[in-house]
């Protein structure tokens, strides 16, 4: 700047991305500042993009059932859940009772996981770094379940139109002995793994809520945290309804809308859970709310498994065109092998028309919409994610705050691109 008395005090342009790991993934936001403070934040997306929508007009309707593992990476289940339920409105398939509640189990752990991972990096954002260690080592738990029943720890592909591809194990994988762990080690790891998947889940139901106790020693009442937190991206009621908002962003702006509840699906409304709300609209309250959320998953999770246990029975639907018959009857006959064939190079036609369905997801409001023309290939897909309203309320939430606050505000929405950029 000149030394001359008048001299311009101009607002500087910053770029903030494209990269992680304060970005969370490939967001790139121009800031205009005014020396620290920022005045305007414009994000600028689609750097990931991986045209999702377009590519499932070229395949038959399962075949993109792996693809909506790969929106929102961290809450693959969920998304599956939302288009497979679409398909399910659009053949008017019944589901069995026992794939709902595992679907609806899954969808919990499937929250966990989420706000596991958000907890994690938020945290970490804010300049806490032990949190993130903690919830990792829950996760692997949960990603050992995902492996248990689908043979992937990330990308499933479990759920498919009417029903789950396979029932839960009877045995829990265990860890096998190496030259790297020894038998204390191998004991301590293998705990709770004698049993079936179900023992599993429910031994980490009765350890998860003193684990998430210790989350909370670690930031809850922290000073730090708080300076950081509170009353940093405040949003009220009436704001986060105009600009869309959904799942714990709307609800800790004090809101309690929650698919779960209000328009119940699977077997939501069988179960009791409560929906945490915040009061003030601020980083601070979403980070209670998704803490809350995670004990609340933990006992719809335990509600699914006493369910389970007392009631085997199928986990597909019995519909021939829109299920594939069961492996042991396609080796042994030949009009199973044949129609097993037909349904995974062909698939099914769905008669025409379009359907809407949407889950509760770990961000908010996941939906995918359908429209087909008749053919074994949807006409068009159009995938409703949460964090796409979310990012586009980024300049409203950080107006007037400090260039340091951008980074906690991202951590506060919970930003996935895969889901975003589509």
């Amino acid at each position: 700047m000149s030394s001359s008395s008048n001299s311009d005090i101009r607002n500087f342009t910053l770029n903030f991305g494209p990269q992680h790991p304060a970005a969370h993934g490939v967001l790139r936001l121009i800031l205009e500042m005014d020396g620290e403070t920022i005045v305007r934040a414009d994000p600028h997306i689609g750097l990931l993009h991986r045209a999702t929508e377009k590519l499932a007009e070229q395949r038959i309707y399962n075949q993109s059932i792996p693809y909506m593992d790969r929106l929102d990476y961290v809450s693959m289940m969920c998304n599956e859940h939302a288009y497979v339920m679409t398909l399910e409105k659009m053949l008017k398939l019944e589901v069995p009772e026992r794939a709902q509640y595992i679907r609806v189990m899954f969808d919990e752990i499937t929250r966990i996981l989420n706000h596991l991972m958000w907890l994690g990096t938020h945290a970490l954002d804010v300049g806490a770094m032990t949190v993130f260690l903690y919830c990792f080592r829950e996760r692997e738990d949960l990603m050992d379940l995902y492996e248990a029943v689908s043979g992937a720890r990330m990308h499933a592909a479990y759920y498919r139109p009417g029903g789950v591809y396979r029932d839960l194990p009877d045995e829990m994988p265990k860890h096998k002995p190496n030259r790297w762990r020894n038998e204390k080690d191998l004991a301590r790891q293998n705990v709770g793994r004698d049993g079936s998947v179900l023992d599993f889940i429910e031994n980490f139901t009765e350890r998860f809520p003193g684990l998430v106790d210790e989350y909370e020693t670690l930031l809850t009442d922290n000073r730090i945290w708080k300076q950081r937190t509170v009353d940093i991206g405040v949003i009220d009621p009436d704001l986060a309804k105009q600009l869309g908002f959904t799942g714990p962003m709307l609800r800790g702006s004090g809101i309690a809308w929650d698919l779960r509840k209000k328009e119940p699906y699977e077997v939501y409304d069988k179960l009791d859970f409560k929906i945490p709300i915040g009061v003030n609209g601020d980083s601070y309250d979403r980070y209670l709310v998704r803490i809350e959320e995670m004990r609340q998953s933990n006992i719809i999770i335990k509600q699914c498994v006493d369910w389970l246990r007392k009631n085997p029975g199928i986990v597909m639907s019995t519909n021939q065109k829109a299920a594939p018959p069961p492996r042991s009857e396609m080796k042994e006959g030949m009009e199973s092998l044949i129609h097993h064939f037909k349904y995974f190079t062909e698939g099914y036609s769905i008669p025409k028309g379009e359907a809407y369905a949407a889950v509760e997801h770990p961000k908010g409001e996941f939906g995918t919409y359908i429209v087909s023309d008749g053919a074994n290939k949807p006409y068009r897909l159009k995938i409703r994610a949460p964090g796409f309203a979310h990012l586009a309320a980024m300049d409203e939430m950080v107006k007037g705050h400090m260039l340091a606050d951008v980074v906690t505000v991202i951590g506060t929405m919970d930003v996935v691109f895969g889901e975003i950029d589509r």
